[in-house]
Parts: structure tokens; sequence; C-alpha cells
């Protein structure tokens, strides 16, 4: 299955978006992490964790089920439960195909996931982990996160929805597509549609929206990185 990632750093001091792939026993999975912070120690704790996040998710041939995996493991570090523990932490989706399966997606955070049909629609997958989302609050201020120690039970009690989300996408043949925010929210902001920058290969297209997504940033451009990957029918997923 063909896939490109790409990504550009922006106005920031240190890119801490990091994607990674793995395939186990037929299943492949499809990461990006956005690492909230900007710095070495977030950067190189985001790249190990989006690689963390994907063998667990193609062993468990789940996206939901490897990113839990990975979740709970963090969530158990006792450095993270200390007071004003400063720790890195990341946004996080994952998307897994699996022989014979639909597309499996899970994230915590504001990484999004869409696919594209082979008759350009474009469908978002996910739904933000962000106070916009629970009290129109800001975009900016995340809800739920990798790295975090609070259970389903406790982040839907304060925030309406749980640690981690999962849906399923199409059995038929579709373009995946990964994206952090700083590669959805200029294209967004400026009425713009991905589907208009997914056009050619992977690796065309990974280029092509986080090109634009920069260029239409406006005064302050954030880490924007995305993940394509094209997907045959899930009958013929090997």
């Amino acid at each position: 299955m063909a896939h490109a990632s790409a990504q550009l750093i922006g106005d920031r001091s240190h890119q801490c978006d990091a994607t990674a792939t793995y395939t186990h026993d037929g299943a492949r999975a499809y990461v990006l992490c956005d690492g909230i912070g900007s710095s070495d120690a977030v950067r190189a704790w985001t790249l190990a964790a989006a690689r963390r996040v994907a063998r667990a998710a193609a062993c468990h041939a789940d996206a939901e089920a490897g990113l839990r995996a990975v979740y709970d493991s963090y969530a158990a570090e006792p450095e993270r439960s200390a007071p004003y523990a400063d720790v890195p932490n990341a946004c996080a989706a994952v998307a897994v195909t699996a022989p014979g399966k639909p597309l499996t997606i899970a994230w915590c955070g504001d990484v999004r996931a869409y696919v594209l049909t082979p008759r350009g629609t474009l469908q978002r997958l996910t739904a933000d982990h962000n106070m916009r989302r629970v009290f129109r609050g800001s975009r900016n201020l995340v809800t739920s996160y990798l790295g975090a120690t609070e259970s389903d039970e406790q982040r839907k009690a304060r925030y309406g929805h749980p640690a981690i989300e999962s849906a399923t996408g199409p059995a038929k043949a579709c373009r995946l597509l990964l994206a952090s925010d700083g590669a959805y929210e200029p294209l967004e902001d400026s009425a713009r549609s991905l589907a208009n920058y997914l056009g050619g290969n992977p690796r065309q297209a990974a280029t092509d929206v986080v090109t634009a997504a920069v260029e239409h940033a406006g005064s302050y451009a954030d880490n924007a990185t995305v993940l394509v990957a094209d997907l045959p029918a899930a009958g013929s997923r090997e």
C-alpha cells in the first residue's frame, strides 16, 4: 500500500510532530503524533511515542486496542502522577488496516483522520478533543492526549468524551489522510478544502497539503505534518 508523509517546521523552534508505520502479520498501522510544546525533549519523546503506537496497533491489528495499550502504559509511569509533573505529551491518531477488516481509527487529542473516496468526497472520521468542542472555548486547549493519566471515565465526566475515541472507515478503497492541526487549521480557516490538495501520488499530495498550510497560516505557522496512504478495499488488504 503506497504511503508518504511530509512535514514543515513552520515558525516553531523545533519540529515536534512525528509519523510512523509498522506492519505485523498483514496488519499495518499508520500513526501521526503532535507533540505538545517545542523542545528537544518533546521532539525525542514524540518520535519514540509514534513508533511505539504504530507497533502496538499493528500487533493488536486494531487502532483502539493499540493506542489504549500505549496510553495506559504511559499513564502508569510514576512521574506522570507527581504534582506539577513536567513530562512530554502528544496528541495522537492511528489508523490500522488488517486482512478482511474495515479501516479502524483511534485518537486522543486533535490530530485528525480523513478518508478521500475515489469520487473525491472527503470524509472526516475524528472529532477533536479540545475546548472548542467541549465548551465552545479555545481550540488550542486539548482535552485528551497521549501521556495523560486520566481514565476514560474521568475524561468523560469532565469533558463529555472518553480519553480515547475510535471510528471505523469504509471497507472500500480510499485515500487516508492523517493531519496535525498545523496542517488542517490554516486551510480550514481560509475556507480551502483539503480535498483540493490530495491529488497525485501520496508523496505529492502530502507535500502539497503541508506547503499550502504554511503558506496560508498567516502571521504564525505551526508545525504542519500529514501522512497520506492509498488503501485498497478491505477484501484485498494483505
